[in-house]
């Protein structure tokens, strides 16, 4: 890279030195939810959790991006990015960074957090440890539990290497003698079943007066020779093979439900991308799994430890050793109205997740069902998870003989399964279903509930930044807002018929939405900023969002910066922005918050002559976003609430000190950046003001 501090006098924004690396940006994020497992600030146990997560966040790094790349590069197909590196160049340097990170994962693991754990009375217990009441129950368990569902194969000319499901446990097991056919193949595989869990609490009487765990995989190696009657396994070696699990479906298909259906049981045995193994395996054997699988040396993990380290997931019970409970704090006028109708006939009502509590949501929703005066809702549904309240509601809505529509996103990554199931439910009951529009994800959070009122029929609306998942609510920080604004309601009805019927863009008066007025509303907000900056007037942008990819929307921060814009960016995982570089984005700052929850929130402020407009979004600042799916940006109008947001939102996450990674001009993160003074952890701050206040 050039040096960066010494730009041209008129910087070409087309220069690569200017970009990062959408993948690489990715795979730091990833890096930096692994460094939370070295902070002892998290307790004891959410430390270890922070490991499993960044096994999960790989997980899937693997599948989709590492797989797209891969097959970038076998199709030569698809031009660099804005860094102008190539497929080629991208894969070396995340095998580079990749390896590196998880042999520091299990070193955290094995040197770190297992010892400490074991001093607390918390001991993953390995065989070498196990006394002899232990090893007689664990052969007990294996004996009743494990062995009936095991299936070895015997790698022989009749029983070809077997085609293993993505990112399955399974042991490659060499052997001595014959079997009962006379056959000695000398090599079998043993799948564990995935219906069985990875660790096994030891009953209390065992377990000495503490928590003790005994590994499946373990449980396995000791007893691997009972799977081979009269053979002898000389060996037991863990390793998992990760796959491409990105859906490709034809947006031509008649039914695309069915379509999908048929791509979800692809998607456990699409192109190898990764081979884990455990680090004691013999070369000859690892050399073997690596020709199954036609991958390459540097497609190859040896780790020492579990080879599946997101199912180590635990529920102990030691408050001491994991985050305070808390309870989410309900909005005053929601205790104080008997009708969530009545409650939002007074005023907006703003919502930030996870400190403010979920379920007026839902009792908007539920309300709504059994109101005899609603008449029809429509909702988005993106993410619900399987046992959802929202789907029940709508359900019982349908059956009232309320009119119910329900857009059902079918490709929301890896809710694919349980979208479809939702979308039978519902037209079951009676409900209108639509898939959207083909060619774009209906990304959108929105809720609209139509009601007669004695003074006519009137529209009621909820707008979020995150999903309509019970669960997430608790783990993701977002923002949703309940209003009657008849502006804000009347657009949300005309996206709905938008997304249901046909004919040209809807005219919006308070929404932007994408794929139609965002990206082009976002670039006419910086340019009104920059145009103040040049007139020498004050120009102010503070915008948090997930990723920012973008190329127009990046060369117009850094043309506002060339202005003289102060511009802060809360950006949670990926930036292919680079701030910092004089002349060029020097006024830019660039932060990421890693904390307890996931910060998923999208706001957007901008000074706007004074005016100090805020938006909620659903849509990050991506292509894919701004281009290929169906967004939402609300305006935050009730004077009182935009404060909040611009405190609670935005200011709060500028002045952290403790959770704040601050991104540099040459890519990297420097951690706990941040105004000098008192500690000041964002996150704790807004549980402190908000739930428990």
């Amino acid at each position: 890279m050039n040096d960066l501090s010494k730009p041209e006098s008129v910087p070409d924004l087309d220069n690569p030195d200017y970009y990062i690396n959408r993948e690489l940006s990715l795979l730091k994020f990833n890096l930096r939810v692994l460094e939370q497992a070295m902070d002892e600030r998290h307790p004891l146990l959410e430390r270890l959790n922070f490991l499993l997560i960044f096994s999960s966040n790989m997980d899937e790094f693997f599948e989709i991006r590492v797989a797209g790349l891969r097959n970038r590069l076998e199709t030569g197909t698809g031009q660099p990015g804005p860094d102008g590196m190539l497929p080629g160049e991208v894969l070396d340097r995340i095998a580079e960074i990749a390896h590196r990170a998880v042999n520091r994962q299990y070193h955290i693991l094995n040197d770190i957090i297992l010892p400490a754990l074991a001093e607390e009375g918390v001991r993953f217990l390995k065989r070498e440890d196990w006394n002899d009441r232990q090893a007689d129950w664990v052969k007990r368990y294996f004996r009743d539990q494990v062995y009936p569902v095991l299936t070895p194969i015997a790698l022989d000319p009749a029983h070809p290497f077997p085609r293993l499901v993505n990112k399955s446990l399974n042991f490659i097991v060499p052997l001595d003698g014959k079997d009962a056919f006379g056959r000695n193949t000398g090599l079998a595989i043993v799948p564990a079943p995935r219906s069985l869990p990875r660790i096994i609490a030891l009953p209390e009487e065992l377990a000495e007066g503490t928590d003790n765990f005994v590994f499946l995989s373990s449980m396995i190696h000791a007893h691997v020779s009972d799977l081979f009657p009269g053979m002898k396994a000389t060996g037991c070696y863990q390793f998992r093979v990760t796959r491409n699990a990105d859906l490709e479906v034809d947006e031509d298909v008649d039914d695309l439900a069915s379509a999908l259906k048929g791509e979800l049981l692809s998607r456990r045995y699409g192109d190898e991308v990764r081979l884990e193994v455990a680090d004691n395996c013999p070369r000859h054997l690892i050399d073997y799994l690596l020709l199954q699988f036609d991958l390459g040396e540097k497609d190859l993990y040896e780790v020492n430890g579990p080879v599946n380290l997101a199912r180590m997931f635990t529920d102990v019970q030691r408050p001491r050793l994991r985050y305070t409970p808390f309870t989410p704090r309900l909005p005053a006028i929601m205790k104080n109205s008997d009708s969530i109708f009545d409650a939002i006939d007074q005023g907006d009502i703003l919502l930030n997740h996870p400190y403010e509590s979920f379920s007026p949501v839902i009792s908007f929703l539920a309300e709504a069902a059994r109101d005899p005066n609603v008449l029809a809702i429509k909702q988005t549904i993106y993410r619900t998870g399987s046992q959802s309240e929202i789907l029940d509601h709508l359900e019982t809505a349908a059956r009232n003989g309320k009119e119910v529509t329900a857009i059902v996103e079918l490709r929301a990554r890896f809710d694919e399964e349980s979208n479809i199931e939702g979308a039978r439910r519902l037209q079951e009951a009676g409900a209108i279903v639509v898939y959207g529009i083909v060619g774009y994800k209906t990304h959108s959070k929105m809720v609209l509930a139509v009601r007669r009122t004695p003074e006519g029929i009137k529209r009621y609306a909820h707008l979020g930044t995150g999903n309509y998942h019970a669960g997430t609510a608790k783990l993701y920080t977002d923002y949703g807002l309940l209003t009657a604004n008849e502006g804000i309601c009347q657009d949300v009805h005309k996206i709905f018929l938008e997304l249901t019927g046909m004919g040209k863009a809807a005219r919006l008066k308070q929404l932007k939405h994408s794929p139609f007025t965002l990206h082009s509303s976002l670039l006419e907000l910086i340019e009104f900023e920059t145009t103040e900056a040049e007139a020498g007037r004050p120009a102010r942008i503070i915008a948090k969002f997930n990723s920012l990819t973008e190329t127009r929307i990046m060369q117009a921060l850094y043309r506002a910066s060339q202005a003289g814009v102060q511009i802060d960016l809360v950006i949670r995982g990926i930036c292919c922005l680079r701030p910092g570089i004089k002349g060029l984005s020097e006024n830019i700052r660039v932060r990421s918050i890693i904390g307890r929850f996931l910060e998923h929130t999208r706001v957007h402020y901008f000074l706007h002559g004074g005016e100090e407009l805020v938006y909620c979004s659903s849509a990050d600042w991506m292509d894919r976003n701004l281009f290929n799916r169906v967004e939402t940006c609300f305006p935050i109008v009730d004077s009182a609430l935009r404060k909040r947001v611009i405190r609670e939102g935005l200011e709060i996450f500028l002045e952290d000190n403790v959770q704040a990674w601050c991104l540099q001009a040459d890519g990297t993160y420097v951690q706990a950046c941040g105004p000098d003074g008192e500690p000041l952890a964002s996150q704790e701050w807004l549980l402190q003001q908000l739930a428990r206040s």
